[in-house]
């Protein structure tokens, strides 16, 4: 008959909890647990082929990827502090003296966090652990493993050892399961917790104990694991394998009780702060604040890591690089955006011109959501892959944001799983629950993102080619800088597309001056590529590239939604009128054209045989392009109800435009008649 080796009584379990705490002084130094957690886990159960399956490890630790554990403020290296572990757990003790070992483990480890505590030491084990098993498995077909096993007489047939290996495995991955609920518990943000509340001081007081018996487990695991090295042949075949199995597995049951309660703890804990953060961000909200820093310390906790990292330069921040800056968060699913969405927003962001100016004056954060509440692998290789290619701010562990923060993102900010960007001014106060149109519709012209600045923008902001075209190439811009004649045009019918640049050629050898662009359609596809690239043999005057091209019709439907979200209608609102009939033409047997100079709010949009007319009749309408322009002249021609004379409506011209104005000839969005020129002082 056996009896229980562990059974202590509660008396003595208070007095070694005390000496335990009397060995933590933390100094903030900083490890990544969960990080080596990881790598523990890929030698313990790779180690051995005879293994017992974890459904929680089992994913994670078939990764290879973890080249490096980062600390924080740590005067020596992890692997040092190892070292000098592994010395601890090699000396020979009886079971009188295992207290005073775990005790002496814990003070060369005072001062790091619990978690930390519990990793360190169980990666000292791995160590020996590993290299056990490595000279096993490799001693058959290596001559020098085979001469190093030899030498450390270690036992050439394993079978008798089974039940041994069996109760060793089922320690380890308890004990594992055990560090797990204690990490999760260090990474929350205890600072949201009232002072005295008693599930925490549960559980704080069950984490005492569960680092003591990690230590003492890995004590155990470590003097088997050297026994093995020792044992006679005759040893191996004994009851003293039962005895050992029966050790270990009594140290596994003891534990395994411990980690059912401590995960209770810890999910109550978790709810607790899940609970007082939620309130807390919406308390926050609603207050005024002379910085960003606390909203932004809520959603970004940065006790036990640095929370943000620069993409580009893979350097790692804290919250307080944001302090008095725009912040423009970037909420989107890890997968982030199509290319052509990031470019575009590359090109009006970091590539801007006024980039140079503004660049330091707001900053750009990339917060990652999964669809559900865990994270898959092909999420977190998709944003592994992005936040190392990206040149904006990412958070550089996403699956650390705190649930009540993702419930706030998805309940307050209306997350629906569609890219959002979310503007914070200097103080930490939403000032656009979406600046992404605005932004890919004006670049940083739209600095500081806010609402009430897209407004503005929109609020003098008339259909011009300016507005079409502006930011998409180069060559456009000179082109609109130099107010000429453009004609976008578009078609899925590729003998309509070579009639029209027939014709097209026939005006411009005649004088004309027009600069025709193939856009192709809001349903770009690889036929629409194909007529480009055939459209570009024929026509010298198409600059756009099929990435141009998605640009173009990205920023023509951010100008919808953005007109939509500031509640303009179709009926009430002209820009929005002619931006939804471009984006909902239908243009698979026929084409249409949109015709307009420069800053002019002369346009006209034509489609089907309106443009057919306009080419084959131009000898009726040209001599009038002097009087009304390119765009009224067929306008005119086409337009049968538009009445003789001037127009009676009135339009006020704000006095910055007046100078651009006083050069063309205005044609009005309700009548398309000229304009009469008055000028309104107003005292």
């Amino acid at each position: 008959m056996f009896l229980f080796p562990f059974s202590i009584s509660n008396m003595q379990r208070d007095n070694l909890i005390k000496k335990l705490l009397l060995t933590h002084d933390p100094d903030g130094r900083r490890l990544d647990s969960e990080s080596m957690l990881l790598a523990v886990g890929n030698i313990m159960f790779h180690a051995s082929t005879i293994i017992v399956t974890s459904n929680l490890y089992s994913a994670s630790f078939q990764k290879n990827d973890i080249t490096e554990i980062e600390t924080v403020g740590c005067s020596e290296s992890v692997g040092f502090i190892l070292t000098k572990i592994c010395k601890i757990l090699c000396k020979c003790s009886g079971e009188d003296d295992v207290n005073s070992r775990v005790i002496n483990l814990f003070d060369l480890i005072g001062k790091y966090s619990w978690d930390a505590k519990v990793v360190i030491v169980l990666a000292a084990f791995a160590v020996r652990y590993g290299e056990f098993w490595q000279l096993m498995q490799l001693h058959r077909g290596n001559n020098l493993a085979a001469l190093i096993s030899s030498i450390k007489q270690l036992p050439c047939n394993l079978k008798p050892l089974k039940l041994q290996i069996k109760a060793l495995s089922f320690l380890v991955k308890t004990m594992m399961d055990v560090a797990m609920c204690i990490i999760k518990f260090e990474y929350l943000p205890l600072q949201h917790v009232e002072h005295g509340n008693e599930i925490f001081i549960v559980t704080k007081s069950q984490i005492y104990e569960a680092a003591y018996w990690i230590a003492r487990s890995c004590l155990t695991c470590f003097s088997q694991v050297q026994d093995f090295t020792t044992k006679q042949h005759e040893q191996v075949y004994s009851d003293s394998t039962i005895i050992a199995a029966w050790e270990l597995s009594s140290l596994a049951y003891r534990l395994s009780g411990i980690c059912c309660s401590l995960r209770r703890q810890v999910d109550m804990c978790h709810e607790e702060i899940e609970r007082n953060l939620y309130h807390r961000l919406l308390d926050l909200a609603r207050e005024e604040h002379i910085d960003n820093q606390n909203i932004l310390t809520l959603f970004f906790p940065s006790k036990n890591y640095v929370p943000l990292k620069d993409c580009s330069t893979e350097v790692k921040l804290g919250v307080s690089e944001m302090k008095n800056k725009i912040v423009l968060l970037l909420i989107t699913k890890p997968q982030i955006l199509s290319p052509v969405d990031i470019f575009l927003l590359v090109q009006q962001t970091c590539d801007h011109p006024l980039n140079e100016r503004l660049g330091k004056s707001y900053m750009i954060v990339w917060i990652p959501l999964p669809s559900s509440d865990s994270w898959t692998e092909a999420e977190e290789s998709s944003f592994n892959f992005l936040s190392d290619s990206l040149p904006w701010h990412a958070v550089r562990k996403p699956r650390l944001l705190n649930s009540a923060v993702v419930k706030y993102i998805r309940e307050r900010w209306n997350y629906k799983d569609e890219p959002i960007m979310v503007a914070l001014d200097s103080k930490g106060k939403v000032t656009n629950y979406n600046a992404l149109d605005m932004i890919n519709i004006w670049g940083a012209k739209a600095y500081p993102f806010s609402a009430s600045k897209e407004e503005e923008l929109w609020q003098d902001q008339n259909l011009t080619m300016q507005l079409l075209l502006d930011g998409i190439n180069p060559l456009l811009a000179y082109w609109v800088e130099q107010g000429k004649s453009i004609c976008l045009y578009g078609s899925e019918n590729l003998a309509w597309i070579q009639q029209f640049n027939y014709k097209i050629t026939e005006l411009k050898r005649a004088g004309l001056e027009l600069e025709t662009i193939y856009v192709g359609n809001n349903q770009l596809g690889e036929h629409v590529k194909q007529i480009m690239a055939r459209s570009g043999e024929t026509s010298l005057s198409d600059p756009l590239s099929f990435t141009n091209v998605q640009f173009f019709w990205l920023r023509l439907e951010s100008m919808r939604k953005s007109k939509l979200r500031l509640g303009k209608t179709t009926s009430c609102d002209h820009v929005l009128a002619e931006l939804s009939a471009l984006l909902e033409m239908d243009d698979r047997e026929e084409g249409w054209a949109v015709i307009g100079s420069g800053g002019s709010t002369d346009i006209i949009r034509l489609q089907g045989m309106q443009v057919t007319e306009f080419l084959r009749n131009n000898s009726e309408w040209k001599e009038n392009i002097t009087k009304f322009g390119l765009s009224g002249a067929p306008r005119n021609f086409l337009e049968t109800d538009v009445v003789a004379g001037s127009c009676t409506h009135s339009y006020f011209v704000p006095s910055r435009e007046n100078a651009r104005l006083n050069q063309e000839t205005v044609i009005c969005q309700s009548c398309k008649r000229p304009m009469k020129k008055f000028v309104v002082y107003q005292p």
